[in-house]
């Protein structure tokens, strides 16, 4: 069994007590189930996203206005648009030769064993988005070390304790700050200087007419800035592990390529990557037959609700050919994960790479992977590798 939180109950094959229930000691509601979940993601209008203004000490607004996670339409559309064209099917497929070129190069500097994390996981999704921003790849050292502070608490969240999470809030705001600071003076940068990036097209952006504000370009930044990798290093790191922990599949994978694709959606449903979400209830609702009072926070899990038996055949199996797969690791409705292909393609190709370059690539049995300590989190933060192990 790997060291993962004790809150992810579905990572040890156990069921929910409640698919919707209230937690009265975290004081809020949550949903487990993949039919209900499936219900909520689909549902802004009765599950929003603007889910802060229920918490306690609620953050300055500029910190969080132009924030894709946390706006609902007709906004969240607005927002959403001004990027999308930068993550369409053409766009990111021609982004596969620079993919397999910097796997390559990453690859290149290990000697041996190494840690799958520090030396690929991380760094290629970094520099794939840095260089669509237009922030310098080579200051990946400071994100990882901003990215890091915002997942290190390994608490599970509560609003029971009002002190306790006001004084939360605080320590993320102080920690969000140098990487809200860094954006800025790049956007402050593109406003004189503009360039072919994500970042110029977003200071030149209209909304109805307006431009955005400082405070609504730097936010946008910032998520693109970290979903845009930490995603695809977990789903690196962690299909590495499930192929490892499963050498018949991963035999499988390396004699049929086409089998690639299939084991990164399995690798997203069995270890989902951001295993919860949270949404407010607009008004009084059910969900799953469960009477929820308007005003509340619901957590969603679509880490527990992909081993749902009800929607998934052997649930806890890992099985690289499953088909159909409909896992929730990328969400649905209008919030589904912009750089999902993206992140897709990068897993898909430095996979390829990995089993090309090793054929006898296997996790270190001497040193156990590290998983990232928040219970919203499934991901490996150090995964060492040996390339001279037998299968």
């Amino acid at each position: 069994m790997w060291d993962t939180h004790p809150a992810q109950f579905w990572l040890r094959g156990e069921r929910p007590e409640r698919i919707v229930g209230f937690d009265e000691r975290l004081g809020l509601w949550n949903v487990h189930g993949h039919p209900e979940v499936v219900e909520a993601l689909g549902d802004h209008e009765r599950f929003s996203s603007e889910v802060l203004r229920l918490f306690p000490g609620q953050p300055d607004p500029s910190l969080t206005d132009g924030n894709l996670l946390q706006v609902d339409p007709p906004a969240h559309r607005e927002l959403r648009r001004l990027v999308s064209g930068a993550f369409t099917p053409k766009v990111v497929a021609d982004l596969e030769p620079r993919i397999a070129r910097l796997t390559h190069e990453l690859l290149d500097r290990v000697d041996g064993g190494f840690d799958l994390v520090e030396d690929l996981a991380y760094p290629l999704p970094v520099i794939v988005i840095a260089e669509l921003l237009g922030v310098p790849s080579g200051d990946r050292d400071l994100f990882r070390g901003w990215v890091d502070a915002m997942f290190e608490n390994d608490d599970e969240f509560s609003l029971t304790d009002a002190e306790k999470q006001g004084e939360a809030l605080r320590d993320s705001v102080e920690q969000l700050a140098p990487m809200l600071d860094y954006l800025r003076g790049h956007a402050a940068e593109r406003r004189v200087k503009p360039r072919e990036d994500l970042l110029t097209a977003l200071v030149r952006a209209e909304v109805d007419g307006a431009r955005l504000s400082d405070a609504e370009v730097v936010n946008f930044a910032s998520v693109l800035l970290v979903a845009g990798h930490i995603t695809t290093t977990m789903l690196l790191g962690n299909t590495v592990l499930c192929l490892d922990a499963h050498p018949d599949q991963l035999r499988a994978v390396r004699e049929d390529r086409a089998l690639l694709p299939g084991a990164v959606e399995e690798s997203l449903r069995y270890l989902t990557p951001f295993a919860s979400v949270a949404r407010a209830t607009k008004a009084a609702t059910a969900l799953g037959g469960v009477e929820i009072p308007a005003d509340q926070v619901v957590v969603l899990w679509p880490g527990a609700a992909n081993r749902d038996e009800r929607r998934f055949a052997d649930p806890h199996a890992f099985d690289v050919r499953r088909d159909p797969n409909p896992h929730l690791a990328f969400g649905r409705g209008v919030h589904f994960c912009l750089g999902a292909p993206l992140a897709r393609l990068e897993g898909r190709v430095a996979l390829d790479v990995l089993l090309d370059r090793f054929p006898r690539l296997r996790a270190d049995p001497d040193r156990r992977p590290v998983f990232m300590p928040s219970p919203n989190t499934v991901g490996v933060r150090s995964l060492h590798l040996t390339t001279d192990g037998e299968r």
